[in-house]
């Protein structure tokens, strides 16, 4: 008998599947060209420094270097009844302490790719399919022997197919009934120990493993996701997206009730041309994913549930397009 897991990677590749039926369709369906170039590129590049040191200071302090390194872009095409954004946000920063080694304190990769051909007006059927890893290990410092995390481990992948509703041009509002969800944790170590939501690895009672933990989890439900990107004043932009999702298979119909939120907001000042302070807060939650504790000495003492949040400033050098 096939196992969920094996039946929601079907269903998920189903989706995928009419989507790539569904996109020749609707272009042989479109309208003549136009003349007017249909895609509008956008660019955003920051480098954003920090360092202070003392010399003989009373007071006390710490030596300390920091830098941020930001890129987004974005790619959108609208032709006739059609419409296909694309959007890459990537992010690395490190910082560097006195004597302690470079350390990552900022790392991040999140590509998003929504398709659509409109029905009626501010209405369209689309297709979103969106991925978030990132692109380094990480380590809970000052215990530096404990991997937590590196490139697609964690890795997300979400496939969907539904209706956005867009009643402005700066707000967009996207609802799947049938949206696929993939985790992907390419370490087995990590995925031994049941990271990020994967099931994690079986052992007998005198410790010996009886099968090693699952690389992958799929999930499959519904999706809500939500997309605002305005300059609400002059020379002050809020981009902001918020996907909310349901695993409606999941085993235990008790965790079905469950909400996933992934809430992610930046807002960027432009002081001048090619200075930018700007502001990011990214907000986590997901019931299947523990997060581990750790004492003063970074050894591992347990696991709790709970949101997760990541809050960053900066102000750097900065060049728009």
């Amino acid at each position: 008998m096939d196992t969920l897991q094996s039946k929601r990677i079907r269903i998920a590749a189903f989706v995928t599947t009419m989507f790539f039926l569904y996109l020749p369709v609707v272009l042989s369906a479109s309208e003549q060209e136009t003349e007017e170039d249909p895609w509008q590129f956008t660019g955003f590049f920051s480098q954003q420094l920090n360092q202070i040191s003392f010399s003989d200071w009373v007071q006390g302090g710490e030596n300390s270097f920091a830098s941020t390194s930001i890129v987004n872009l974005g790619a959108q095409l609208k032709k006739n009844k059609l419409n296909w954004d694309n959007r890459l946000n990537m992010s690395y920063g490190i910082i560097k302490i006195e004597d302690t080694p470079v350390r990552k304190n900022e790392d991040r990769i999140r590509l998003l790719s929504k398709f659509g051909r409109e029905f009626s007006e501010h209405f369209s059927t689309s297709f979103l399919g969106e991925f978030r890893s990132q692109f380094d290990k990480a380590y809970k410092y000052p215990n530096d022997s404990v991997l937590l995390s590196r490139f697609m481990a964690p890795g997300y992948l979400s496939l969907s197919l539904g209706i956005d509703y867009e009643p402005w041009e700066f707000l967009s509002i996207f609802v799947s009934p049938a949206s696929g969800k993939f985790t992907f944790v390419r370490d087995q170590e990590l995925a031994n120990r049941g990271s990020f939501g994967v099931d994690p690895a079986i052992f007998d009672e005198d410790g010996v493993m009886i099968s090693e933990g699952s690389r992958t989890n799929a999930e499959f439900g519904a999706l809500l996701n939500i997309m605002f990107k305005k300059e609400v004043f002059e020379d002050v932009e809020i981009d902001s997206k918020l996907t909310l999702f349901n695993d409606l298979t999941d085993e235990d119909k008790s965790k079905r009730k469950n909400t996933d939120i992934d809430w992610e907001t930046s807002i960027n000042l432009k002081i001048n041309r090619y200075i930018t302070a700007s502001f990011l807060i990214h907000i986590l939650y997901d019931d299947d994913i523990p997060i581990p504790v750790y004492d003063q000495d970074g050894v591992q003492t347990g696991y709790t549930r709970g949101f997760q949040a990541k809050q960053m400033i900066g102000i750097g050098l900065s060049y728009r397009i």
